[in-house]
């Protein structure tokens, strides 16, 4: 009894909520850990070490790959889980999960017969902006160049790199309709430099560093174009492209940290003394707490109507159109906007108790930078709403871009 419904599309092996029970019995422990987290600037060895056996980085690779292939609402609910716990942890566990996603979608066969096979645990981390070169050569290409938020970086096995490719001039190729062609490459972690370059604001737990490759040898098949990669498994899921799974990641984090400042906040507020026991009889608090619920309700209802929309059409067959992605985007930006908003209510409300160490002022700190993310830009907000408002309806999604089709 009670089972959930399974559908053909999706994987059979992996209960999510076996998962869900997993991460609330270590969330006390992730949560324990998060001052150490921010101190070490990466998950600490136990944090680690107890997101390990829920495979994080497989939930939505093909069952034939070893991977969960769990349906993208669940992996919002696991992210959302880990992440009320501790946003370190569902920092570093949606980056595990969305560029394992996008290295099981896109790279051939070859590869991934590699780098899923059995017995393997891979995770993949890296930077999707061009900051680097490849050169061909025999077999492959030889990688050069620096980049910057390599989230979860030390914790991974493999590098996710976005790289233009040289002309054989030193200047990026271009294909035929003159657009440079960027790829994204992947290889052992080891073979890079670890550049650190990660003192901020908040998410300091994630160990976003720096990191370099000095003519790293990146065999052919362990490339693929990051602008216009056609999927190679799960074709109409992952017809979102590399943009639509890294908003899975995104939004998953975003919900777990606003209902974690609406549950500290409201917790702060039932207490019987000082400051927490003023707020707690004010009536403009509880007003401002009820608007601020029903902004991240709202939020939350409009990511999953979207998401089940996009699981609805990949059941039926039906790979995902320009519309379904400027909802993507723009459910992504309600709930980080939703959260920004909930975390300046609850530290302005928490007065001097916000500025102390402790959950109120890590949740904030950790929301204002994920609100800064390149993905939440409004001028990704503002293409979406020209495409919905039929200015832009004849235009694709390439990367963060809505350009005109070709």
């Amino acid at each position: 009894m009670n089972k959930p419904i399974k559908h053909g599309y999706w994987g059979s092996s992996v209960d999510y909520r076996d998962l869900l029970k997993r991460i609330a019995e270590i969330g006390p422990t992730l949560e324990a850990n998060a001052a150490a987290d921010e101190e070490a600037g990466e998950l600490t060895q136990e944090s680690f070490e107890l997101l390990k056996p829920l495979r994080i980085s497989h939930l939505l690779a093909t069952e034939a790959l070893g991977g969960a292939q769990l349906p993208p609402t669940q992996v919002l609910e696991l992210l959302e889980a880990i992440t009320w716990h501790s946003g370190a942890a569902g920092w570093v566990s949606m980056v595990h999960c969305c560029i394992g996603a996008m290295s099981a979608a896109f790279l051939p066969d070859s590869a991934v017969e590699r780098l899923f096979a059995p017995g393997t645990d891979n995770r993949f981390s890296g930077q999707g902006a061009p900051l680097g070169m490849l050169k061909k050569v025999e077999g492959g290409y030889r990688l050069t160049g620096k980049w910057s938020y390599g989230s979860g970086f030390s914790h991974a096995t493999y590098s996710h790199s976005a790289a233009f490719v040289d002309d054989g001039t030193g200047k990026p190729a271009k294909d035929e309709n003159g657009n440079v062609i960027v790829m994204c490459a992947h290889a052992p972690i080891p073979e890079h430099t670890m550049l650190g370059n990660w003192d901020v604001l908040g998410l300091g737990g994630t160990g976003s560093i720096d990191y370099a490759a000095e003519d790293v040898f990146i065999a052919d098949d362990l490339v693929f174009p990051i602008l216009t990669a056609p999927p190679m498994r799960q074709k109409e899921l992952f017809s979102l492209g590399v943009v639509g799974l890294a908003a899975i990641g995104h939004t998953g984090w975003a919900l777990g940290t606003g209902r974690r400042m609406l549950d500290e906040i409201a917790k702060f507020a039932r207490a019987k003394s000082g400051r927490a026991g003023l707020i707690g009889e004010s009536e403009k608090f509880w007003y401002d707490y009820g608007r601020a619920e029903a902004r991240y309700r709202a939020a939350r209802a409009f990511v999953f109507e979207t998401w089940r929309e996009i699981e609805a059409l990949a059941e039926a067959g039906e790979k995902m159109s320009t519309r379904q992605i400027s909802l993507v985007h723009l459910a992504k930006s309600e709930i980080h906007e939703a959260g920004v908003d909930i975390c300046n209510f609850a530290y302005r409300a928490g007065g001097g108790a916000s500025l102390r160490a402790g959950v109120i002022q890590r949740t904030f700190r950790e929301m204002m930078v994920a609100a800064n993310h390149f993905t939440i830009a409004p001028s990704i907000v503002t293409s979406a709403g020209r495409d919905l408002g039929g200015v832009w309806s004849n235009r694709v999604w390439q990367f963060y871009d809505l350009i005109e089709k070709k």
